[in-house]
């Protein structure tokens, strides 16, 4: 059990905030176009600096070509060479980098040269870069890698004409040395674009979530208990819903604080008149002041009337529990309706009432204990205020989209003194049969279903008050 508080803090501190969020949406895929752009930037100048360095290696093989001589035609041409490596100092761009060179023939026979420079056996393109037969490759010289210019150069004469492979190698070094180079260059340009933007981002990103933070601090330094609305004339438009939606919620929970101030100030002040009388009573029992069974009668009723208002006061809780629950399935109200009938029909065979009801299928999207009760306290009140010998019909039908209840009693009505305080709770017309709860639950049923409860006397010739009719209209369920 110790082990779960450090569990459900490491989880909510796993959780990024908002500001993270954003800054690793906007910038990840920033940093990751900037890396591949870099890479990309940094083999198009390798291959430019190729270009450009392929060419004085071609202009190299060129100049060797001017120094060849032939005497002979076809297979007895043969080839001379007279080339001072002097003659590619002037090539050379700086002391890091080494040119060589090797002239033969068709065939491999060395002319002149460096003997230990690998053979050409290649093939020249289909389209040289150049307009030249030439190839260009790498290759390992010494142990250094190299690049390779290939010029295959027709060397005529008067006294000869024959065909030379001319090959001029040049080292790496200052290709890789200016390439790193333009790579700082680039990654460094790159790294201040980047700071400049991350820094553009967060900025941004701070001044977007400032209203958030701001009604974070608000909420948090508001007083305990205090769930008044929250102003949106200063929220932006995206948390204009949140604020709505959080407004809803402290209103709800507004609500729910008040019924349960209500539920609990009632229930001490009802509760304790019964357990005065009840302890009265008691007392009264233990002193003989009345003959035991009146004394036994008198506490059994007050202990009835105790449970029926404590059942009353927990069903008024409930009815505002059930409130804020999801929406319920739809139920089927004539069933129940009759349930509760049959449930009560001792009741209304002591009070010797001629009962009927007629019902309708009619399916309301309610919970069932709801539609229950509010039928059960219609009938109760009906039965309890009704004229004994008299009349009760119970009439379910549905109209205009609503199931309609009537439950009509041949009792005395409501008096024009109790009509204005009707659903007020424990304004009972009789205290004695009565804690004055058992509308304020059907009003409550009701509003929470959605649907209204009027009472109204019915009156016969000359305005005599015949008997109360109670009428529930409640939303059918699609």
């Amino acid at each position: 059990m110790s082990a779960a508080p450090p569990r459900a803090h490491g989880v909510r501190r796993a959780r990024l905030s908002l500001r993270t969020q954003l800054l690793a949406g906007i910038l990840l895929p920033i940093v990751l176009f900037i890396g591949f752009n870099t890479v990309a930037l940094h083999r198009q100048a390798l291959a430019s600096l190729h270009t450009a360095y392929d060419r004085t290696l071609l202009a190299s093989a060129k100049t060797i070509s001017e120094q060849l001589d032939v005497t002979g035609y076809g297979a007895q041409a043969r080839l001379r060479a007279t080339v001072p490596y002097a003659a590619l100092e002037a090539f050379e761009a700086d002391n890091q980098s080494r040119m060589f060179y090797r002239v033969s023939a068709l065939d491999g026979t060395l002319v002149s040269g460096y003997a230990e420079l690998p053979a050409w056996t290649g093939t020249i393109p289909a389209k040289p870069p150049y307009a030249a037969l030439v190839d260009f490759y790498d290759a390992q010289f010494r142990g250094q890698p190299v690049r390779v210019a290939v010029l295959l150069q027709p060397v005529s004469t008067p006294t000869g004409r024959g065909m030379a492979v001319i090959q001029v190698a040049e080292t790496l070094e200052l290709r890789q040395t200016q390439a790193l180079d333009i790579l700082r260059h680039t990654l460094l340009r790159q790294g201040v674009l980047m700071a400049v933007i991350a820094l553009t981002v967060w900025a941004v990103v701070q001044r977007a979530t400032r209203p958030v933070r701001q009604l974070s601090h608000t909420l948090r330094a508001r007083a305990e208990g205090d769930l008044s609305a929250i102003t949106t004339a200063a929220a932006p438009r995206e948390l204009e819903s949140l604020v709505e939606a959080t407004n809803h919620v402290m209103q709800r929970l507004r609500h729910l604080l008040l019924n349960q101030k209500r539920f609990v100030r009632d229930a001490a002040h009802q509760l304790r008149t019964p357990l005065a009388v009840l302890k009265t009573q008691v007392q009264s029992a233990q002193r003989q002041d009345l003959p035991p069974e009146q004394a036994l009668r008198e506490i059994g009723g007050t202990v009835e009337r105790a449970i029926q208002l404590a059942n009353q006061m927990l069903a008024l809780a409930k009815v505002e529990q059930l409130r804020q629950q999801s929406t319920p399935e739809p139920a089927a109200f004539d069933a129940l309706l009759r349930e509760v009938a049959l449930e009560l029909s001792p009741l209304i065979a002591q009070h010797d009432l001629d009962f009927s009801i007629h019902t309708e299928p009619a399916a309301v999207r309610a919970d069932a204990w709801m539609l229950r009760e509010l039928a059960r306290n219609l009938l109760h009140n009906a039965i309890a205020h009704g004229r004994s010998g008299g009349t009760l019909s119970v009439q379910l039908v549905r109209a205009g989209g609503q199931a309609v209840l009537t439950v009509a009693d041949s009792g005395p009505g409501i008096p024009d003194a109790l009509a204005a305080r009707l659903y007020t709770p424990f304004s009972a017309g009789d205290p004695r049969t009565g804690s004055g709860l058992g509308l304020a639950i059907c009003q409550d049923i009701v509003q929470a279903l959605g649907g209204s409860l009027t009472l109204q006397n019915r009156r016969g010739a000359g305005g005599a008050v015949l008997g109360l009719d109670a009428v529930a209209r409640l939303p059918e369920a699609a």
